[in-house]
């Protein structure tokens, strides 16, 4: 069973992924000061929030359905998708502040305005978001944990997928996108418990990307290393 209702007292949670890399340049310190706070969704930490107060989507993105992207990286689709969507408003979630950094410029750029960052645990955020309230989420080159003894690190287990199944709307879009085939069985096996049902009937539904698909840098490295890309889409039951 799915509980409606975020959990207030604060879980000892692992955290196994990097959170800086190399030195970051002048101009993404620049981004982190100046820009960081401001694309905020709300109050996430624990720290800010103990309570766990549910965001305020609707006054953060001013009534417009609201997506969001776990794990973003370098930000490239995160941005690709805010500008090709206005009328929607997107929450990046990535822990790794370099990819944070990277994605911040890409903002500048383009110039989008219906984004909110998260820069930290996806877990953090979904304790504070509130139930029923994403459209769509995408979960994309997600770290592959390949050692057998790691796969209960990666995203498509329980501790992840039941708070995501919590905060999204009945008829919401799941999209998962990965070059690891290991991956793919275990997304296949393990979603589907916890809420969602795979929209695939035929071998192009996983083979072919989405239409609005933008190729990202981890995927160009997976097809320059001769591994094959599979994109999964899952909808997310009525309760």
């Amino acid at each position: 069973m799915i509980d409606d209702a975020p959990d207030t007292a604060r879980p000892r949670r692992n955290f196994y992924g990097r959170l800086k890399g190399k030195t970051l340049k002048p101009s993404q310190r620049r981004y982190l000061q100046e820009d960081l706070a401001a694309l905020s969704p709300g109050k996430v930490s624990w720290e800010d929030n103990p309570d766990r107060t549910p965001l305020d989507l609707g006054a953060r993105f001013g009534g417009k359905p609201v997506w969001l992207e776990i794990g973003f990286g370098g930000g490239e689709h995160l941005v690709h998708q805010a500008a090709r969507n206005p009328d929607i408003g997107i929450i990046g979630c990535e822990p790794y502040i370099n990819g944070v950094a990277m994605l911040l410029g890409k903002i500048r750029r383009a110039g989008v305005e219906n984004l909110a960052v998260h820069p930290g645990d996806a877990r953090d955020l979904f304790d504070v978001l509130p139930a029923a309230s994403i459209a769509r989420a995408f979960l994309l080159y997600p770290d592959p944990w390949p050692k057998t003894r790691h796969h209960r690190r990666r995203f498509v287990t329980e501790e992840h997928l039941v708070p995501l199944a919590r905060v999204m709307q009945p008829g919401a879009i799941l999209r998962v996108a990965t070059d690891i085939e290991d991956y793919v069985r275990q997304t296949l096996e393990e979603v589907p418990r916890f809420g969602f049902e795979w929209l695939a009937e035929r071998p192009c539904h996983w083979r072919v990307p989405w239409d609005d698909w933008l190729s990202t840098r981890y995927e160009q490295k997976a097809l320059r290393e001769g591994r094959v890309p599979h994109y999964l889409t899952f909808r997310r039951k009525a309760a």
